[in-house]
């Protein structure tokens, strides 16, 4: 902490700062240091092509978000530094996206030794509204950065929010590269094109220019609305909607209820993206229980489309599929459950499964089905010398008649150390 708060001195001093502006800016600084240890276990059940995916690898990721300055005009940083290495990567069983691929190693299936990147943005604020520029990570439902393997996807831009009104907050963004969660370098932005989606695209599938505009509004305590304009320049427009209602209905117990709604299209004549994805989750609390039911409904004459990497923002988006093929309808069941109901606090449970039917394989080809089921144990040490580790089992099986058939493991174990 005393060789943090000497950095962010001598940054002061050099800034021209105040004492009075250097305390604030360091008051409010908070750091945190994350060792991620991670496990991934892909196993391919047919015969044909690559029979296995199985990579072992450390990541440490710190994490520094600073105070703002005193004055009209605040002004302060944020900081991601990642490093990851390997562990174990068998001969030929890379892929996972764990860690950077070597296509000169094991057939091409071979993975770099260890990667590392850095993200810092530069930040103002103005009453409630603030700037970064720099490299950031997203969550909205235009944008949402993956960090579901080792080190986060982390893109570069330019980025407002405002939230001078109480209960809305408005932000925009102007983006204009990625560092995917398995890549050393900054790169030109894609559209996912993958499955069954039928999106094909002309000239490529990158572009270097992704915008979104919008917000979210808590209507009352218990609702809350949000809308997106996003565009991935000449390759797709989309509208998203979201709706969230959350009913008390008595003691401990409530009923949760997610809308979500997108409209694609293409942007000029690089791609055909045209859908339309309806999704929702009803969520029955009761304690420490929680049953979910989810339908997700694609139309139009592609499937959805998102940037390539992310996290799509649909209900049906889980371990290893997205259901979002062209036509796909799907349902979800789920079921949670958290021990500290019972007296067990940071162990937590889930499991669910998903099917989905009627994608478009197609002209004069059979409907295609595709089914997944997922299962999560986790724990979260609450006190004592394991205070913050966290361990974490994730089970999935993926069948289709589309596709390659799945079974995966991943075993997490990360400790955040706050430093500051």
């Amino acid at each position: 902490m005393r060789k943090t708060s000497l950095a962010l001195a001598v940054a002061a001093s050099t800034l021209g700062l105040s004492q009075v502006a250097f305390a604030d800016l360091v008051g409010d600084t908070k750091v945190s240091l994350e060792a991620r240890n991670f496990y991934f276990n892909r196993d391919f059940r047919e015969g044909a092509g690559q029979s296995k995916s199985e990579e072992w690898a450390q990541g440490f990721i710190l994490r520094m978000n600073s105070g703002f300055t005193e004055g009209t005009v605040g002004f302060g940083a944020d900081a991601i530094g990642m490093f990851g290495f390997k562990l174990d990567s068998g001969g030929g069983t890379g892929g996972s996206g764990l860690l950077v691929p070597d296509r000169s190693r094991n057939n091409g299936l071979g993975s770099q030794d260890n990667y590392s990147g850095l993200a810092v943005a530069a930040k103002a604020k103005v009453s409630n509204s603030t700037l970064r520029v720099g490299q950031m990570q997203f969550k909205n439902a235009a944008i949402a950065s993956s960090d579901s393997r080792l080190l986060p996807q982390v893109f570069e831009a330019g980025h407002v929010v405002s939230q001078e009104i109480d209960g809305l907050m408005l932000e925009a963004a102007h983006v204009r590269e990625v560092n995917n969660r398995n890549s050393n370098d900054y790169e030109d932005i894609g559209i996912t094109t993958g499955g069954r989606r039928g999106i094909t695209t002309v000239g490529g599938s990158t572009t270097d220019s992704f915008d979104f505009i919008g917000g979210t509004y808590k209507l009352t305590k218990d609702l809350s609305a949000g809308y997106y304009y996003s565009n991935l320049d000449e390759l797709y427009k989309q509208h998203s909607f979201n709706v969230v209602h959350v009913l008390p209905l008595a003691d401990k117990q409530s009923l949760k209820t997610d809308l979500r709604y997108a409209r694609s299209t293409d942007d000029g004549n690089r791609s055909n993206v045209d859908n339309k994805a309806f999704g929702a989750m009803i969520t029955y609390g009761l304690d420490g229980h929680a049953f979910g039911l989810g339908y997700q409904k694609m139309s139009g004459d592609t499937g959805f489309a998102f940037i390539n990497g992310t996290d799509p923002f649909l209900v049906n988006y889980v371990q290893i599929g997205d259901f979002a093929n062209k036509d796909e309808k799907s349902y979800q069941a789920r079921y949670d459950f958290n021990f500290a109901s019972i007296g067990i606090p940071g162990l937590t449970f889930m499991t669910r499964y998903l099917t989905g039917d009627n994608i478009d394989r197609g002209r004069g080809v059979s409907e295609g089905r595709e089914w997944e089921r997922n299962t999560e144990l986790m724990y979260v040490f609450q006190e004592g010398a394991l205070k913050n580790l966290g361990v974490r089992w994730r089970n999935a099986t993926m069948r289709n008649n589309f596709s390659r058939d799945i079974d995966e493991n991943r075993l997490i174990v990360s400790y955040t150390l706050p430093l500051m």
